[in-house]
């Protein structure tokens, strides 16, 4: 019997949990950029009876992106692509995070536009950063929607020299998935397939716990603090959420984000003026 085939690029801690949420009953080609991470996950999962497959890859460059793509679609019908691959700002300089942030994000939903099975579907996990900076000018943003993905970081309002600081380049890159989710769904609607981002807030992930351990630290536990939730998210909450844009409950649902962080953007956009 033919399986569909779920694609999982960035197998952190909320990659691996995607794909244990929707991945029992398919082949589930996981990739990631580190081999000892990318083995640790297969192993994990072949371990719990999962059928997987492996490959490393580069998502800032056009050319891996794109061998994973056909890797994919030599596997069976491409029906669910959850993009969870990203470097935080404690990581990385600004011009690595816009190279994976930016730029990775823009190749994956390009290149998989062109294998996704009709009545697919795709998840780009974004951030809830994106929504905490202005947005971007209106002839910005039309450039970020359109602008071919290997000419996004010439654009110069996102170039590393415009965005030096990490932190400031990390929310534009995020912001910008937005935008870009938003122009792709059209290509994705002409495979008859959909596509929407997931902005979480401060999830228990590795990746969470060295931005907790940098000086933005206090200022992150003083938000969730203040949240209407009043806790830090799981990667499980995020599973969940992928599954439903995955799913056919959310079948009219496309070029959308869903923000999943406990209510701290809703303090942060909500909070009654002083004085």
């Amino acid at each position: 019997m033919a399986r569909d085939v779920l694609v999982v690029i960035g197998v952190g801690g909320m990659g691996q949990a995607i794909a244990r949420r929707c991945g029992s009953g398919k082949k589930v080609l996981l990739a990631d950029y580190n081999e000892t991470t990318l083995d640790a996950a297969a192993s994990a999962m072949s371990a719990d009876g999962h059928d997987i497959y492996i490959r490393r890859v580069d998502v800032a460059s056009a050319e891996s992106v794109s061998a994973l793509a056909e890797e994919a679609a030599s596997l069976g019908q491409v029906t669910q692509v959850a993009h969870t691959a990203g470097l935080s700002p404690s990581q990385a300089d600004s011009a690595a995070v816009l190279a994976v942030d930016l730029l990775g994000v823009a190749l994956v939903l390009d290149e998989f536009a062109n294998v996704i099975a009709p009545g697919g579907a795709g998840v780009v996990i974004a951030s809830m950063a994106g929504h905490m900076f202005p947005p971007v000018a209106p002839e910005q943003q039309h450039a970020l929607a359109h602008t071919a993905a290997r000419d996004l970081l010439q654009l110069p309002y996102v170039s590393p020299e415009q965005l030096s600081e990490p932190g400031i380049a990390y929310g534009i890159a995020k912001q910008a998935n937005h935008i870009r989710v938003r122009a792709a769904s059209a290509a994705w609607g002409k495979r008859g397939a959909r596509v929407n981002s997931i902005s979480p807030g401060v999830i228990s992930t590795p990746m969470s716990q060295q931005e907790l351990n940098s000086p933005a630290g206090d200022g992150m536990r003083a938000m969730v603090a203040m949240s209407a939730t009043g806790r830090m998210g799981t990667p499980d909450d995020i599973a969940a959420a992928a599954a439903f844009l995955l799913g056919p409950d959310s079948s009219f649902i496309t070029g959308t984000d869903l923000l999943v962080d406990g209510g701290v953007t809703a303090l942060s956009v909500g909070a009654p003026a002083a004085g």
